[in-house]
């Protein structure tokens, strides 16, 4: 059992699950003890396969295998990667209680809120959840949240906007309910009938309806295949004809995750305003003779065509900026394997040369 606030923190981070879909960013959380990551059902809407990374594993894809848009629950087949366990809460909350509610959705920082327990048994829907006042951002949907004791007491639900920081979290016990229908069914791909709230197997299923009440339902590995339409297309395409593999490549709505050498890359599209960005994240600056680096990427910047140096705090950043309305398959190609090869060179030049600290990328 952790000894206190940072030991749970430290615990926490490496368990914490960064999920990404073409639709949703989130968060979720590996139970070793039943071996499945847990988030919500609205991370993972509408998809067979996620995005998964963590704090010491490599991005991979993990399989939506129980779905219950009921009670917002999904379970996750587990990493590829070796974790701590931390445990369900069993015994009960007070109100009063001091909670961490905890997340880390793709792409932003690891976030940790504290917060009191105001109400252990809050009725919703015909659903109890706890209340508490744990500040909780959106890609925080999934995530834990944790007792002083290092438990977890449920899992981060949704909010009250503008309801000055009332979170909800369904309670761990049914949480553990849910695992363990789960896992009586023999833990295969599954889905809770929102309606009479049985579980639902190819086994048991009627067809496309619910072998209890004739509900229709949907199991997650029946889940319609996403593809990508307009620019979005346009641009996966190129990143195929790239050699990159796709599905590992979606880190969120119209944004992309590449790695090339030791850089990171970020293409994204933004349809109000027309724009496709490249930004390949390089190292960080250096702690000393800044003035150096600065004026090499100044000088470039004059040399180069189509790309451009920037710094964002620490981090050295390489973009390109191509619209929409110039975008084919033949240009886009050509100018983002210019991004990813430039990017692969200069890293090692901001480091081996103007002193710039590697940044940590995961393959």
């Amino acid at each position: 059992m952790p000894d206190n606030i940072a030991d749970i923190l430290d615990l926490y981070k490496q368990v914490l699950i960064q999920i990404a879909t073409p639709q949703n960013t989130g968060t979720g959380f590996f139970l070793k003890r039943h071996d499945i990551i847990v988030t919500n059902e609205h991370v993972v809407r509408g998809n067979r396969k996620v995005v998964i990374t963590g704090t010491d594993m490599q991005k991979q894809l993990a399989d939506v295998l129980y779905i219950d848009a009921t009670f917002d629950l999904a379970f996750l087949s587990p990493p590829s990667a070796d974790m701590p366990q931390v445990s369900l809460l069993k015994g009960p909350l007070r109100e009063g209680d001091q909670i961490i509610a905890i997340g880390h959705p793709f792409g932003l920082k690891f976030s940790a809120t504290n917060g009191i327990i105001s109400n252990t048994s809050h009725e919703m829907n015909d659903l109890t959840y706890v209340q508490h006042d744990a500040a909780l951002n959106p890609g925080n949907s999934g995530g834990p949240l944790v007792t002083m004791n290092g438990e977890v007491a449920g899992i981060n639900t949704f909010i009250i906007r503008q309801g000055n920081n009332i979170g909800f979290s369904l309670p761990s016990d049914q949480v553990l309910a849910s695992i363990q229908m789960f896992k009586d069914a023999g833990s295969v791909a599954s889905t809770r009938c929102h309606a009479c709230r049985n579980l639902v197997t190819a086994e048991s299923a009627q067809g496309d309806y619910c072998g209890h009440c004739g509900t229709k339902v949907q199991l997650p590995d029946e889940v319609e295949i996403y593809e990508p339409l307009g620019v979005s297309k346009t641009v996966e395409d190129i990143l195929v004809a790239l050699g990159y593999n796709i599905d590992l490549s979606r880190v969120g709505p119209n944004q992309w995750q590449i790695e090339k050498g030791s850089a990171a890359i970020q293409v994204s599209y933004h349809m109000n305003s027309g724009l496709i960005i490249g930004d390949a994240y390089l190292a960080k600056l250096p702690k000393e003779h800044i003035d150096k680096i600065y004026s090499f990427m100044l000088q470039e910047n004059y040399n180069l065509e189509a790309l451009s140096f920037s710094v964002k705090g620490n981090d050295i950043i390489l973009s390109l900026i191509i619209y929409d309305r110039y975008l084919s398959l033949e240009t886009g190609k050509r100018m983002l394997e210019y991004l990813f090869e430039k990017a692969d060179a200069y890293d090692n030049i901001l480091v081996d040369q103007y002193g710039a600290r590697w940044k940590k990328v995961k393959n």
